[in-house]
């Protein structure tokens, strides 16, 4: 059975993912897509590993049920908490997103590279194994406490999240860092308030391109490109008020209320 046709499965604890989502779309625009936001139990960050594995399986069964080809776990948190146990379950392949740690230690001048993630993140086993092999790196770590929970109530922009901005980047700046890696989806929609903050020499990373990139490759691996689709049609689901996932995937697009 010809399973190209099929769509791309995609998840996070909300709206972030989206992030990923749009790149994917920009490098694979014949590929139909479905994205899961779980923003009723956003953040993922605060929350068990148990917790964590739990939804990440909830959302997979039902992105399955809908005949996804591959799933993209759309969301740090849920990645570095989840995914060994995704892969060991399921036969389809998974894409995860981690932060883009090694490409900013590759690139620092300084020696000294921020990130700014959720405590998930930041806690778990597989970014702990990561950190543990960078040599003569100093890297600073910062909870983004409140980030996710002001980007999902639709206040981007806000003063609100510039002077959260302002108390986590103020000590990185300090320390001299050259690189900040955005260690959760959510983050990328921060970035013009973040620019306003950071010296113009700090490079911001995040993993947007790269895990469009490796999802494309993997498709191409597997057969599974969508060759011949002029009409893709991409697929939002919510289990909060679809407003704010309105509000960042523009009116071209439907968002569909769900209890999955």
């Amino acid at each position: 059975m010809d399973s190209s046709k099929n769509p791309i499965g995609l998840f996070d604890s909300g709206i972030g993912g989206t992030s990923i989502w749009r790149e994917i779309n920009n490098l694979l625009p014949n590929e139909d897509t479905i994205y899961l936001a779980d923003s009723k139990n956003a953040p993922y960050g605060q929350k068990s590993k148990e917790e964590i594995l739990h939804l990440s399986i909830k959302n997979t069964e039902f992105l399955l049920g809908q005949n996804c080809k591959l799933i993209v776990v759309a969301c740090n948190t849920a990645t570095t908490n989840a995914i060994k146990e995704l892969r060991e379950k399921y036969s389809i392949p998974f894409i995860g997103i981690e932060p883009a740690i090694k490409p900013a230690a590759l690139q620092t001048k300084t020696g000294t590279v921020g990130i700014l993630a959720t405590k998930g993140t930041l806690n778990s086993e597989l970014f702990h194994k990561t950190v543990a092999g960078l040599q003569d790196i100093k890297i600073m770590e910062q909870v983004g406490f409140g980030l996710v929970q002001l980007i999902e109530e639709g206040k981007l922009g806000s003063a609100e999240l510039d002077a959260l901005l302002e108390q986590y980047l103020k000590p990185m700046i300090e320390a001299n860092i050259d690189c900040l890696v955005l260690g959760c989806s959510h983050y990328p929609y921060l970035i013009p308030q973040i620019k306003k903050i950071l010296p113009t020499h700090v490079k911001i990373i995040d993993s947007g391109e790269a895990v469009a990139r490796q999802t494309k490759k993997i498709l191409e691996k597997n057969s599974l490109i969508n060759k011949d689709n002029n009409n893709a049609k991409q697929v939002f689901y919510t289990n909060a008020s679809p407003a704010v996932l309105q509000m960042i995937i523009g009116s071209s697009y439907i968002v569909n209320e769900s209890d999955f």
